[in-house]
């Protein structure tokens, strides 16, 4: 099964990013075909109509490509001021919005529709980013994805993890692998 994760971050040190490479060698080891991307790769600017009716810029339509190719996906989300990313909904906005001069990408939930999606986020707090997840559900419903009813959110993520990148929590992995499991079970059957 092939399994797309990413953050919604670009910074260097954080912990979604972190949570982000945790979940791709989990469910590596669960035997998916994992594409880990890094949003910071992608040259996309900020949404703007005027600048999309000059031409979807490139790296957007790779984007829509490998979302579009993926059944599943895990994404890590930060909480900046009780919510997702501007990062995050720039790039889901850019993504399900229709290609009209490309009759391939006219519908604009073709990357989105049906797609399971399981929601990690990890923040300094003890809450662990929870109200990104909660503010993300009802986007990702709307662009017609399935949201897998598990999810974790890694609170006072500071302490989390060691000094390779890896969760100290047992606990925590197991919370991780449950999410991962999850999207795997549905998007399998979805999918078949």
């Amino acid at each position: 099964m092939k399994l797309l994760i990413f953050a919604g971050s670009t910074r260097l040190a954080s912990f979604n990013r972190k949570l982000a490479q945790v979940a791709a060698g989990l469910a590596r080891t669960s035997g998916a075909e994992v594409t880990h991307i890094e949003l910071v790769d992608f040259d996309i600017p900020m949404y703007n109509a005027d600048l999309e009716a000059q031409g979807t810029p490139a790296d957007v339509m790779k984007l829509k490509q490998l979302m579009f190719e993926h059944p599943g996906w895990i994404i890590c989300s930060p909480e900046y001021n009780g919510s997702y990313t501007a990062l995050l909904k720039n790039t889901i906005d850019w993504v399900s919005s229709p290609v009209k001069t490309d009759p391939a990408w006219q519908d604009g939930f073709k990357s989105f529709s049906g797609k399971v999606v399981g929601m990690l986020s990890a923040s300094p707090g003890a809450l662990g980013g929870l109200r990104s997840q909660s503010h993300l559900v009802p986007l990702l419903l709307n662009a017609q994805c399935w949201v897998a009813p598990k999810a974790f959110a890694l609170g006072h993520a500071g302490d989390a993890f060691d000094a390779q990148g890896q969760l100290v929590s047992e606990a925590h992995r197991k919370n991780v692998q449950a999410v991962i499991d999850q999207v795997l079970f549905a998007s399998s059957r979805l999918h078949a």
